[in-house]
């Protein structure tokens, strides 16, 4: 998986390995390696997140390989340290891949934990969530939508814009503490987007104003969001996930009902991504793994899960994504907008965000 040995044979984009040289491997020629491996081996993929289940199924159905799956309670720290602790192991404890916050996938290039790898769908993820030599890539996202309860809020808001209206008196709450909580601090960051402020710290200021204005309002609601308060009525609109919040509203399954509005300015998207451990004692196995997840099936197969494959809109466009899929989504126009705040974006936001909610804000999220 050399970085300076790639080829394009059949449309396949793959890296060499000591083992099989890129020029002379097909994707045929790939399966055969990593079926010669046997087993391909994962960490922190719980089967209920964006459909792992299904995904590791699919998987293990169409090329015959098992799957150790290592700690799938883990977060991303675990999995960057479950690669160091075992760089010199090729047992059954190293993983050969990972799947991660966007900040752990430059950190762990960084760090040389991670090899590179460009998948033959590499052109369709976006340029600001992929490292340009394939050491790490976007794989999914979510973006911020608002998880409206109908018995109560009978005319959705539309937009960030809608929520400083006086009919959503004590009605919006974030998902998190902005002051501690990443998907919360992307929501103020994401009002402030939306009402005119340029990406980085403005944003972030122009977010504590906005919600000043709210709370001034009496709009916002000082209680952490989540599927008991919507469902009870305590925050009858919650600024969350819309992965969650999709997931949120099945469970509920109509009592109450839950409308999911993706707004129509102001898209944050929270992305995680994928990379394959510099010490993969499975090489071969782990680029299929990428193949796989990259390739139509692998991409829709998280959407079963409400988690926005990376290639999303190139599939809406080509026609490939089910009608049945769609049906359950917020409509398909609404994440062409997306943004994918850069690190240092995020970096510059949360720091006026988390530093000024309580002079601008004044409000103890609990």
């Amino acid at each position: 998986m050399l970085r300076t040995t790639t080829a394009l044979i059949g449309g396949l984009v793959i890296a060499a390995t000591p083992m099989l040289p890129a020029w002379a491997q097909s994707l045929d020629e790939l399966v055969a390696a990593a079926k010669a491996e046997g087993t391909l081996t994962t960490v922190a993929l719980p089967h209920d997140w964006c459909n792992y289940g299904g995904v590791l199924e699919g998987f293990k159905a169409k090329y015959g390989l098992a799957v150790n799956e290592l700690n799938p309670d883990a977060g991303s720290a675990d999995e960057l340290e479950a690669i160091r602790a075992n760089k010199d192991n090729k047992g059954p404890q190293a993983p050969d891949v990972i799947d991660v916050g966007f900040s752990f996938g430059p950190a762990a290039k960084d760090e040389g934990l991670l090899q590179p790898y460009k998948v033959s769908t590499w052109d369709e993820i976006p340029d600001n969530v992929k490292d340009a030599d394939g050491y790490w890539y976007g794989d999914y996202y979510g973006v911020l939508s608002f998880a409206v309860n109908e018995d109560l809020v009978p005319e959705p808001p539309a937009d960030w814009s809608d929520l400083l209206k006086p009919e959503f008196a004590n009605s919006v709450a974030l998902a998190g503490d902005p002051r501690a909580s990443n998907q919360a601090i992307l929501g103020v960051y994401a009002a402030g987007l939306a009402a005119g402020g340029a990406a980085g710290a403005e944003a972030g200021q122009k977010g504590l104003d906005y919600f000043a204005e709210m709370n001034k309002a009496g709009n916002f609601v000082p209680v952490i969001g989540k599927s008991g308060t919507l469902a009870q009525g305590a925050t009858p609109i919650v600024v969350w996930w819309d992965y969650n919040a999709l997931s949120g509203r099945d469970a509920l399954n109509g009592n109450p009902p839950i409308n999911v509005v993706v707004p129509k300015s102001g898209v944050v998207a929270g992305v995680y991504v994928q990379g394959i451990s510099a010490y993969a004692p499975h090489p071969n196995a782990a680029k299929l793994w990428m193949e796989y997840l990259y390739s139509d099936e692998g991409q829709l197969k998280w959407l079963e899960g409400y988690c926005h494959p990376i290639r999303f809109n190139a599939l809406v466009q080509a026609g490939k994504v089910p009608q049945e899929l769609l049906d359950k989504l917020p409509p398909a126009a609404s994440y062409e907008a997306a943004v994918f705040p850069s690190l240092e974006e995020q970096e510059a936001m949360a720091e006026v965000i988390k530093g000024g909610w309580d002079k601008t804000v004044g409000a103890n999220v609990q």
